[in-house]
């Protein structure tokens, strides 16, 4: 059955209650017409509500498309927070980010459709810039607990950035290629992360640290 086939059979049942359901059907949509050809009007239509009643859900046509990200994102902080100190901290993130991605069978090609809109569409490539903050800021609060440093200071961000560009890459291959698999893609794009960052994080207690002197963590 075809997305557009399961949001036509929407019409006629009784209206949408729940935020899920809600974003099920507009990311359909989207997906069916493309994200600039739908309206907020369209989807709550297609759901059997009112315009008003959909914006009790979500705050803009854009916010669909990312569905439940502020709970990934809550238990993104929680995998990271629980962590064992004893791991790497590139490793540990690269775990957490692993499980922050892992999709459903019968999600898969849904979200890598929300994916190719989100990358390919100028609207949404804009709107990402917030929601890739939100994501980075999980992993600056991470290491700037576990280095006892403030969240401002350069490691912690800069760590963060990368751990963004690496997760981008993957997701665009992922996209690419249909056959890909993207827990493979993240392995490999975190590969060398840690290396990368081996004088700053996790040094050698035998060898100098080359970051700056700790200091307790901003608040």
């Amino acid at each position: 059955m075809t997305q557009a086939g399961t949001v036509q059979r929407r019409r006629g049942r009784a209206q949408v209650t729940d935020r899920g359901e809600l974003g099920r059907i507009g990311l359909d949509l989207m997906i069916e017409r493309g994200f600039d050809a739908v309206s907020v009007e369209d989807i709550a239509s297609a759901a059997g509500i009112a315009r008003r009643t959909y914006f009790s859900y979500f705050s803009s046509k854009s916010e669909v498309v990312w569905g439940d990200f502020d709970g990934l994102l809550a238990r993104f902080r929680a995998d990271l927070d629980g962590t064992d100190t004893a791991t790497s901290a590139i490793e540990s993130i690269r775990e957490a980010v692993r499980r922050f991605n892992r999709i459903p069978d019968a999600e898969i090609v849904r979200h890598r459709r929300r994916m190719r809109m989100i990358i390919e569409t100028p609207q949404l490539v804009a709107h990402s810039a917030v929601r890739y903050a939100d994501w980075r800021a999980v992993i600056v609060d991470y290491l700037a607990r576990r280095e006892r440093v403030a969240r401002s200071s350069v490691v912690p961000v800069a760590v963060s950035w990368a751990c963004l560009g690496v997760s981008m890459a993957a997701y665009e291959q992922w996209v690419a290629e249909p056959d890909a698999d993207l827990a493979t893609l993240i392995d490999e794009a975190f590969r060398g992360l840690r290396d990368a960052f081996a004088e700053v994080l996790d040094p050698d207690p035998a060898q100098p640290r080359a970051s700056a002197e700790r200091r307790p963590p901003d608040h």
